[in-house]
């Protein structure tokens, strides 16, 4: 029990209550909701769904991991009307944060290994479980395993909770791993803290998401570079037993600054996304790629990611410049019922959200909600993606913009900050300052402008904000504010 109470402990600030509304800058859910629907799907009464992991079958069924250790089947979720059935495969397991279905098998991360499950006289029950793979030590109930799905080379990897989100008690605390389909595990990172996500980017290249905490500003999502230290300190007693990565890292000087302290750690891998705290989200979680070859809207190879604490979805876009990853965030849809740990596409285009009300301060307060989002057909006029260019930045939009609006350097509000890299916990926005727009132009297709900014700022995020550019239609965006975070800017 004390394990359901404090699971998410690790994923939030120590606040008494999740942030009202008025804190998060985002448009109303009833102006979202015209363009993206919530439909929940119903669950049999006396089941308890808590989702904490998900994939589809090429029987066109959901499989659903639950935090309670259950494991189940599930038609008719993808229903004009889902009227859905619940067929329970496996039970006995332990908080299921990751699930990879392949060739008849079933992998299942849970909190002290991964678990291979197979069915083996046809009944729809589990049979055999198999160790693939437990290399890591367990011994507090804070300790949790994030799995992905399959990576290119069929690999699956875990990142791990460090010892009641703080310490290093056991073997790999702190550490991502990747499982090769024979269970070799090979240690590949260290340096993270609480991750609630992991999985291939758009670009098919590992990441994570991590939460704001000690040695963290504020929620990220990070590059999982073999052989990176991720910025948590506390993993590296794990070195020892990982001697193909190499030294130690020089340990990071608290209260400095990430671009600082990478000058002085090679081996330190700066923030990919970072999502301001409250403004975009509190406690991010499990990630998506949206496949859906435009059945989902103008968003396809985007990454769509949710949030336990503000029980939201978001965006993000990534990108490699000098050969670091760095890219955007936006906010997408709010008004979900319940925290979100984790999402998954439907062939029909639908994203399936799940999560619990349990164990932390949360928006959503309803208990046992599965539900799922569609696009409602209509266009919504959004920042679409933000990409850095030598001497500024190119947004593309989802819709036709109007030039009057568009060329008006004034139209576009850019604002800089970054965070303390410190051994305390999170940081507030600090050295702020403020770029100049000297230049705006609306490329021929309409859907994109180039922007010629002064004072871009290495290190920092760039907080976009938009409320006066309209269509060409004389719309506003529905969300007129993005995040990009700069960690390198190209060369001419």
């Amino acid at each position: 029990m004390k394990a359901i109470l404090a699971l998410v402990a690790g994923w939030s600030m120590a606040v008494v209550s999740a942030a009202p509304l008025s804190d998060v800058e985002w448009g109303t859910a009833a102006v979202e909701q015209d363009y993206y629907r919530i439909v929940e799907i119903p669950i049999p009464e006396g089941l308890i769904v808590e989702a904490g992991s998900f994939d589809w079958l090429p029987d066109g069924r959901l499989a659903i991991g639950t935090r309670r250790g259950d494991l189940y089947l599930v038609d008719g979720v993808d229903d004009r009307v889902p009227e859905p059935t619940f067929h329970r495969y496996a039970s006995g397991l332990d908080e299921i944060l990751g699930l990879a279905y392949r060739e008849g098998a079933f992998y299942v991360t849970q909190q002290t290994e991964v678990t291979r499950l197979t069915d083996l006289d046809g009944d729809e029950r589990a049979d055999r479980f198999e160790t693939l793979s437990d290399l890591w030590g367990f011994e507090n109930y804070h300790e949790f395993s994030v799995g992905s799905k399959f990576d290119r080379e069929g690999n699956l990897w875990v990142a791990l909770c460090l010892s009641a989100s703080y310490h290093y008690k056991t073997d790999f605390r702190g550490w991502a791993l990747k499982i090769s389909p024979d269970g070799k595990t090979t240690p590949m990172c260290s340096g993270i803290r609480s991750p609630l996500g992991i999985g291939m980017n758009p670009q098919g290249v590992m990441i994570y998401a991590e939460s704001q905490g000690p040695w963290n500003g504020s929620c990220s999502l990070k590059h999982l570079k073999p052989g990176g230290f991720m910025g948590h300190p506390a993993s590296f007693p794990g070195y020892a037993k990982a001697p193909h990565m190499g030294p130690i890292p020089e340990m990071p000087n608290t209260r400095s600054r990430l671009m600082v302290e990478r000058k002085r750690v090679p081996e330190l891998v700066p923030y990919a996304v970072v999502f301001p705290y409250r403004k975009m989200g509190q406690s991010i979680s499990g990630f998506v790629v949206d496949r859906s070859e435009g059945k989902f809207g103008p968003f396809q190879d985007q990454l769509f990611i949710g949030d336990y604490t503000l029980s939201c979805i978001m965006r993000a876009t990534m990108e490699e410049v000098n050969g670091v990853w760095q890219g955007a965030c936006y906010p997408f849809r709010e008004g979900l019922s319940t925290g979100i740990l984790n999402l998954q596409f439907t062939p029909n285009g639908h994203l399936i959200a799940g999560g619990t009300n349990r164990g932390w301060p949360v928006r959503g307060d309803r208990e046992n909600v599965l539900e799922r989002l569609e696009w409602t057909g209509r266009m919504p006029f959004e920042i679409q993606e933000i990409r850095v260019t030598p001497d500024g930045f190119l947004l593309s939009f989802t819709d036709l913009v109007d030039v009057g609006t568009s060329r008006e350097c004034t139209t576009y509000a850019i604002e800089t900050f970054t965070h303390i890299y410190q051994q305390g916990y999170g940081s507030p926005e600090v050295d702020q300052t403020t770029p100049t727009v000297t230049k705006a132009e609306v490329a021929s297709d309409g859907r994109q402008v180039r922007l010629w900014v002064d004072g871009m700022v290495k290190g920092h995020v760039h907080a976009f904000h938009l409320p006066a550019l309209r269509s060409s239609e004389g719309d506003a965006l529905v969300h007129p504010q993005a995040y990009y975070t700069l960690n390198e800017i190209p060369t001419p």
